[in-house]
């Protein structure tokens, strides 16, 4: 039988079909969604959600003349497949396939690419001034959805863009709110009557009338205040009215017939305009609308029964939820904080087992680190588990309102290195470079279960001021551990004796350094191998030692090379005289990597055991064989 969505080859062939036609598409779109998402992991309850939206807003606009920004960019999986990558979206979030976001370069009907949320109604403010300088008449669309609008960024969005009154749609997707079915038809009724061109020109009709009578001026505004009153009572849209966007909804987003009748009617508006749409994550999919949480994004999945494949091994982020729950067993001020991520990094296990020590934010990195530093000030040791990626958007609080005051804040950075198919929005490469060069703050990575416990107890016991843990988004290794030990502070351990030269890996790259020392063994060089456990501060009275002995030195990191722990090793051979030392630094090069399976990643970075031994062979091998 041949589908409706393989005649789909862009946005102009919506506009064919009927709208018996388009519930059948929307019902194939939701089946080829969870077949690749279900091979592929990824978003499926935020794109099952929006496909309604989706081919409305393609129906009614002319992507890309008319341009739709996405926030986060992880429920436009339909808008993929609505957009000439049919035929590639089985290679969603693979290698060399297509990103699980929306991207510049895939398309031009993705006019701004994301993976962080909270963003598109800054992006669409600027579109929307940029068409209006340049004298163009096309329309900007922004979609947010209620969780990217616990984001500060979009405040300041919505206060600037309704302040300039340039014509401009957001498009508010609620995938949480309640809503009886009384109440939601009032509500579709209203905004039906809205947003007509009746409810309008009556509405100017009225102000007109007003403006004949004596004290105009009084009466009109009396009559403002009785509208926006009762307007107040019957929408909860009061906020965004005061924001100066004109607001209507909620509406059901899953109605194609009224989402397209309510666009074309905004359609016409010059103003800003806000429409909040009411839908269901997961929609259409029963253990996917039970379960929204789960199947907010996920790995590979039984299609039929939604059951995933259990890993044998655990993960660092599920140790780091067992390891702080035995932490705060044993300290009563320790309390955990994190920004809309309790199941990505861990937390909801502790959040079960410490209700009242344990705070989800929202996607609001600011606020979590500033609440970190009260928290701190009022006697408590807060542990701030945020992927390193997003406490990027936290920096000025991490200097301002914790390093600057030396506070004892713990970062717990998930996700440091490669974020694997998730890509270059969320490999977190940078936090090594990001936050070395702030004073007081300490930077540890554990390269082992029995680490990682250590280094977070310590870090919540023993220090004075600010720390970084970092770790992967991998398994953990390790063959189980023992409590925990005491940890000498910048101190590293030497794991492996060599008489020629010296290689100094940081966290996750230790394994690979050690396997690399057995690779070359029988061939040479001999490499002593160190787990320098601390980017800072370094064991530089180690580092000397080793620099004065070999004249040569490796350094491994899962991380920019640029600014990270090899540049904190040749900062530290310079301020101890030892310019002549010859370094070489292996870690990620100064480029964005895309998405794919993370073994495949450090391969083309050159960050595996045979890479690193070949690539020390090759540079020294003259020196070898003298």
């Amino acid at each position: 039988m041949t589908r409706l969505l393989d005649s789909i080859h862009g946005p102009e062939d919506l506009k064919l079909l009927t709208l018996e036609q388009l519930e059948q598409l929307a019902q194939e779109i939701r089946d080829e969604i969870l077949r690749v998402v279900s091979e592929t992991g990824g978003h499926l309850g935020p794109s099952l959600g929006v496909v309604e939206l989706t081919l409305a807003l393609h129906r009614v606009f002319e992507s890309p003349t008319d341009q739709i920004v996405w926030d986060v960019g992880h429920q436009a999986y339909c808008h993929k497949l609505l957009t000439g990558r049919r035929e590639r979206f089985h290679t969603l979030r693979q290698y060399g396939g297509l990103s699980g976001f929306t991207r510049r370069a895939e398309s031009p009907h993705d006019v701004f690419g994301a993976g962080h949320g909270g963003t598109s109604i800054s992006v669409a403010a600027g579109l929307a001034t940029a068409r209006d300088l340049a004298g163009r008449d096309n329309h900007v669309i922004a979609v947010i959805g209620d969780g990217s609008l616990t984001a500060g960024m979009a405040y300041e969005a919505l206060n600037h863009a309704g302040g300039t009154g340039r014509r401009l749609l957001v498009v508010l997707n609620d995938n949480e709110m309640s809503i009886s079915r009384n109440v939601g038809a009032l509500a579709a009724y209203l905004t039906r009557m809205t947003s007509s061109h009746g409810y309008r020109r009556v509405e100017a009709d009225i102000y007109d009338l007003l403006g004949k009578v004596p004290m105009a001026s009084k009466a009109r505004e009396l009559a403002r205040r009785v509208k926006e009153g009762l307007k107040g009572l019957m929408v909860p849209g009061v906020l965004f009215e005061e924001l100066g966007f004109k607001y209507y909804g909620p509406i059901d987003g899953h109605d194609l017939k009224l989402l397209e009748e309510t666009l074309v009617h905004l359609k016409d508006f010059r103003e800003p305009v806000l429409l909040h749409v009411l839908t269901k994550k997961g929609k259409g999919v029963g253990f996917a609308e039970a379960a929204p949480v789960k199947f907010h994004g996920l790995g590979p999945f039984d299609k039929v029964t939604g059951k995933t494949q259990p890993s044998a091994t655990a993960t660092f982020s599920q140790e780091f939820a067992r390891i702080l729950i035995e932490i705060a067993e044993r300290e009563p001020r320790v309390v955990a904080i994190t920004a809309a991520m309790l199941e990505g990094t861990g937390l909801r296990a502790f959040q079960e087992r410490f209700p009242d020590r344990c705070f989800d934010v929202g996607m609001a990195e600011q606020h979590a680190v500033g609440l970190a530093g009260g928290l701190a000030v009022g006697g408590f040791r807060p542990v701030c588990a945020i992927y390193s990626t997003f406490l990027q958007r936290a920096y000025d609080q991490v200097v301002h309102d914790i390093a600057l005051q030396n506070l004892p804040v713990v970062f717990a950075a998930d996700r440091a290195g490669f974020a694997g198919d998730d890509g270059p929005t969320h490999h977190g490469a940078f936090d090594l470079g990001y936050l070395r060069c702030i004073p007081n703050l300490t930077l540890m990575a554990p390269c082992d279960e029995q680490e990682f416990a250590d280094m977070l107890y310590a870090a919540v016991t023993q220090a004075t001021g600010p720390v970084e843990v970092r770790y992967p988004r991998a398994n953990v290794p390790g063959a189980g551990r023992q409590g925990f030990r005491p940890l000498s502070w910048g101190t590293a351990e030497v794991r492996r004796e060599g008489r020629d030269l010296a290689i100094w890996a940081l966290g996750a790259a230790v394994p690979w350094a050690l396997e690399a020392a057995e690779l070359m063994r029988a061939e040479g060089p001999d490499a002593t191998v160190v787990n320098a456990r601390f980017a800072k501060p370094l064991d530089e009275e180690l580092l000397v030692r080793h620099a004065r002995r070999f004249g040569r030195l490796v350094t491994v990191e899962e991380g920019a090379a640029a600014g990270g722990f090899g540049s904190a090793v040749l900062e530290a051979l310079e301020r101890n005289d030892l310019p002549g030392v010859e370094v070489r630094r292996i870690g990620i090069p100064d480029e964005f990597v895309q998405h794919g399976r993370r073994e495949l990643l450090l391969r083309d970075v050159g960050l595996t055991p045979e890479l690193i031994a070949r690539r020390i062979r090759e540079r020294w091998r003259a020196y070898v064989t003298k």
